[in-house]
């Protein structure tokens, strides 16, 4: 197992002697550019059943397979923490996505806001992304890229167990009215549990849609410090304070 590094997510299911066919693209990959040999080791993860030690046997110049040798690492659930972001420019909301993944996020939800400049979002891009970001990261999960929806929408539905937490950029920490709660007060000693990490747009919220977030009896605005982050720093830095206080970077998560 030494010398399996490369990583493949594959969609097919894994087990011991289970063939898995490759795609052209993965085949290139390995015997094209790689230039692996009939036998080398990989190891390959589908999301739902761990990470697989495999062998690889080419099949021509576009195809080949990978036989599952021994599983390497069972299958573990990402901490239970939702991004809901509104896309940005491409490269930006590539790079929200990527991250993402990286930091564990369980599930990417794109929503729309009085201020989102971008009309739509590859959900076919986005998923490719949340692939090669968990091929790199060592991740076992796949995080669900759902569709561009309407923040309104998305509330309306909302499941109250769920706590959301909302990047206020208006406000600054402290008491009283019209002010957030800091993430290290928040989020220090709070028991893991479903929750969901809401940042906004480039211009930030509409003073309508501050006004519904903070009507809501399940959603807490968080102030994220005294400046003003882009959208892309926002959901990285909420993602990074969530992980270190309640979720699995926390020394007792193994």
């Amino acid at each position: 197992m030494a010398g399996a590094k490369i990583r493949l997510c594959v969609d097919q299911s894994l087990g011991v002697g289970q063939s898995v066919p490759l795609s052209e693209a993965q085949a290139h990959y390995l015997f094209g550019v790689m230039r692996l040999a009939p036998g080398a080791e990989v190891l390959l993860f589908n999301g739902r059943d761990g990470e697989w030690l495999a062998r690889v046997a080419p099949a021509g110049k576009r195809g080949g397979s990978a036989e599952c040798v021994e599983r390497t690492r069972a299958q573990a659930a990402p901490p239970d923490v939702w991004l809901l972001f509104a896309p940005v420019k491409k490269a930006r909301t590539d790079f929200i996505v990527e991250k993402a993944v990286e930091l564990g996020a369980a599930r990417l939800l794109p929503v729309q806001t009085d201020f989102t400049n971008a009309e739509r979002l590859r959900r076919d891009k986005a998923e490719a992304h949340v692939r090669e970001a968990a091929e790199q990261c060592e991740a076992l999960w796949l995080p669900e890229v759902g569709d561009l929806q309407p923040l309104s929408k998305l509330l309306a539905g909302w499941d109250r167990a769920r706590r959301l937490f909302w990047a206020d950029e208006a406000t600054t920490d402290g008491e009283g009215p019209g002010r957030s709660s800091s993430p290290a007060a928040l989020f220090a000693g709070m028991p893991p549990g479903p929750a969901a990490l809401l940042v906004g747009p480039e211009g930030g919220f509409s003073p309508a849609e501050r006004e519904r977030l903070r009507a809501l009896p399940f959603v807490t605005p968080v102030a994220l410090g005294p400046r003003i982050l882009r959208a892309e720093t926002a959901a990285l830095a909420f993602l990074t304070l969530w992980q270190a206080h309640v979720g699995d970077w926390r020394g007792d998560w193994a």
